[in-house]
């Protein structure tokens, strides 16, 4: 059984946010969308934990438009990327375990897992701590992948074939999740599911094609929301009142 490889996010370095032959490069590309949608259902200042932050591509944007940020990520060197990258200087950044936090009960008004439930073992415990740090009527923003077929080809193999130094296994598809088994693990925290979107690149664009010729991606790539979710999708998950 393939594990899962995470060790590269360690060695990425300055590359989180300048290599174009590495699929970190499709990371930034992604968050070019997703990120204007998460702010979308914020229009005041609140307080966010973004779960596996990385280089902090989603902290740094919500820390500009105003809110109270932290990261929280078990990479030493991913973070010191991320403070290296904070123009605003207002983002804490934490290193740990996302399943099993060191903050207090309802301290958050968002918690994000973008692009991590399917890089741990237990997404159910990742699910369950975020309920656990959300205020009652608090948000929970996810991205993952679905495990079908078509994940297999676009999601595993197509980067592979597409840009240059994919690392091996950086995707497993046995860890990728069904919308529906996300959905009750949501239910059974107490967190109801408000909207599930399709995410994919835009295959119908010249970035797309020069990046399959090239093996390398370009930085006008764009990802777009589709009503499709055989592969990738993001959601936004309620935490209940009682």
């Amino acid at each position: 059984m393939k594990p899962i490889n995470n060790d590269f996010y360690h060695e990425l370095g300055d590359r989180w946010q300048t290599a174009t032959d590495h699929p970190i490069a499709l990371l930034r590309a992604e968050n070019r969308l997703r990120n204007p949608w998460i702010a979308s259902f914020l229009p005041f200042p609140v307080k966010i934990l973004d779960l596996g932050c990385g280089a902090g591509f989603l902290t740094q944007e919500m820390a500009k438009r105003g809110h109270e940020v932290v990261g929280i990520d078990l990479s030493e060197e991913s973070l010191r990327i991320a403070q290296k990258l904070d123009e605003t200087r207002r983002v804490k950044y934490v290193r740990g375990d996302a399943t099993t936090t060191p903050f207090p009960a309802s301290s958050f008004d968002v918690v994000c897992a973008m692009d991590l439930l399917e890089h741990v073992q237990n997404p159910e415990a990742l699910v369950r701590e975020a309920s656990r740090l959300l205020r009652p009527g608090g948000l929970f923003f996810f991205h993952t992948f679905n495990r079908t077929a078509l994940s297999w080809l676009l999601v595993i193999k197509g980067v592979e074939w597409c840009v240059k130094n994919t690392p091996p296994h950086m995707h497993v598809l046995r860890m990728f999740i069904k919308p529906r088994e996300l959905e009750a693990m949501c239910k059974d925290v107490g967190l109801r599911v408000q909207e599930v979107r399709g995410l994919n690149v835009k295959f119908k664009s010249k970035a797309f094609w020069k990046m399959v010729f090239t093996r390398s991606v370009p930085d006008e790539l764009k990802f777009v929301f589709t009503d499709s979710l055989s592969t990738g999708y993001c959601g936004v998950a309620t935490k209940s009142n009682s």
